[in-house]
């Protein structure tokens, strides 16, 4: 990564316990204005932020190990980004592109086809929210095969509209209480390596879903397969290799649409551009959404040209989709990736935070399992002497990292799992800061 000026100071510091009195007073205001339903992992109050770190409204400088849930790759104030957001907004924040289009939406498309795995021709749409992109792969893949039925995973998070909710496995807090939910989605097993069957290969975990597909639904019925290439909700399950490239040809052999779902884990989160890149699995269509506008709000979907051509005049769009300053914002930050080589940055943060936490499983008895990619890396908390979830110590871990000045995130169908997504411009010395904080953590939660 070459040298980053950063605009704040790289460093944890503490002015006021957590949360702070103004970000008390927040919380108060915002239980009078804000439903319930609106959750938020720690009760303090961003009022800045920039590389590696957040600085709430007390003044307090936090370690920022989440990045807004894989969204500030490149930081929350890159000034590439910020300086992109400005001009642009300096001429029109909107037209619509269904109505007046403009050349920064295209630009994005160009950039996308280059980008995602696969040099056949392709199409992108621009649209706001991951769950957006996903219900419209969905929309183009029944479209265009003329079936209705869609297979998605055990531990699968797609997002939080009707049809995304029916292809999330976990009930709570997503789906409780929120059916009907949309038909024809079907269920099937994931490689989860760290509760498969022992000795159980990818190729053979992919014969085991195949097989139920296959007996359950008919590949003729099936318009599509949607799999998150590294689960992330989910507890950021990596499945076993060779599950996806055999998942995925089956899916060609039988004309069913595979649909990767990289919202969380593209641009460079895994140390590859994409995750199925790993692999070398080309998707039919991917779906992107998080990373990709260093923090603005963007969605696309990229896939063959032969599949999403196929959608009449008017079918796909939105008011917002593809708003003109998100794509700038988007411009700018895949040029910083670029410049700063960030997926090798992730790999070097990978490197780093596995070494780390694979020493501190062979001192502890509650670190069930160390796994990731890149700068995608997760905790599996169990139980001493088992495999059962241990959903309280991860709580009792993050709440007191965050008390040391440490934002992390938990996880996993059983909320047990804790998961690293630190922005990939975090200097050396925050992230060994921000490790060595969450080390002491775990071996205090264990000894308790």
């Amino acid at each position: 990564m070459t040298a980053i000026t950063y605009r704040l100071a790289q460093k944890r510091h503490l002015i006021t316990p957590l949360p702070g009195p103004r970000s008390a007073e927040l919380t108060a205001r915002r239980r009078q204005a804000v439903p319930a339903g609106v959750g938020s992992s720690v009760p303090v109050y961003a009022a800045d932020a920039d590389g590696g770190v957040i600085v709430d409204v007390d003044g307090n400088s936090l370690i920022d190990l989440g990045s807004g849930i894989a969204v500030t790759s490149v930081g929350a104030s890159d000034p590439g980004v910020v300086e992109a957001v400005r001009e642009q907004a300096g001429h029109f924040t909107h037209t619509c592109f269904m109505v007046t289009p403009y050349e920064g939406y295209i630009r994005v498309a160009e950039e996308l086809a280059e980008l995602t795995p696969g040099d056949h021709e392709k199409r992108t749409v621009l649209f706001n929210s991951g769950a957006e992109a996903v219900e419209n792969a969905i929309k183009v893949a029944r479209l265009a095969t003329g079936r209705n039925a869609v297979v998605a995973f055990d531990h699968a998070y797609h997002g939080r509209t009707n049809l995304t909710m029916a292809l999330t496995a976990k009930t709570l807090p997503y789906k409780h209480n929120f059916g009907p939910f949309a038909p024809e989605i079907y269920r099937m097993p994931m490689s989860y390596p760290y509760r498969d069957a022992e000795g159980l290969t990818g190729e053979q975990a992919a014969r085991r879903t195949i097989s139920q597909i296959e007996k359950q639904i008919g590949a003729d019925a099936l318009a599509a397969v949607i799999i998150e290439p590294i689960q992330g909700e989910g507890g950021f399950i990596v499945p076993a290799p060779g599950f996806l490239p055999t998942l995925a040809a089956w899916a060609r052999e039988h004309g069913v649409v595979f649909i990767a779902d990289e919202v969380q884990t593209g641009f460079a989160r895994t140390g590859s551009w994409f995750a199925c890149d790993d692999e070398n699995v080309v998707p039919d269509i991917i779906t992107m959404a998080k990373g990709i506008a260093g923090g603005m709000p963007l969605a696309a979907i990229t896939g063959r040209s032969d599949l999403l051509d196929k959608v009449h005049a008017g079918g796909l769009g939105g008011t917002y989709g593809g708003n003109p300053v998100a794509c700038a914002a988007a411009l700018a930050a895949l040029d910083t990736m670029r410049t700063h080589d960030l997926p090798a940055r992730a790999r070097a943060i990978g490197d780093t935070a596995t070494r780390r936490l694979r020493a501190l499983a062979a001192e502890v008895d509650v670190i069930g399992d160390v796994r990731g990619r890149g700068a995608m890396i997760a905790i599996e908390l169990v139980r001493p002497g088992s495999t059962d979830p241990d959903a309280d110590l991860a709580k009792r871990i993050a709440a007191q990292c965050l008390d040391d000045g440490v934002v992390i995130l938990t996880c996993g169908t059983h909320g047990n799992v804790i998961r690293l997504l630190p922005p990939l411009v975090i200097d050396d010395d925050l992230l060994a800061d921000g490790l060595d904080v969450l080390a002491q953590a775990i071996r205090t939660a264990a000894d308790n």
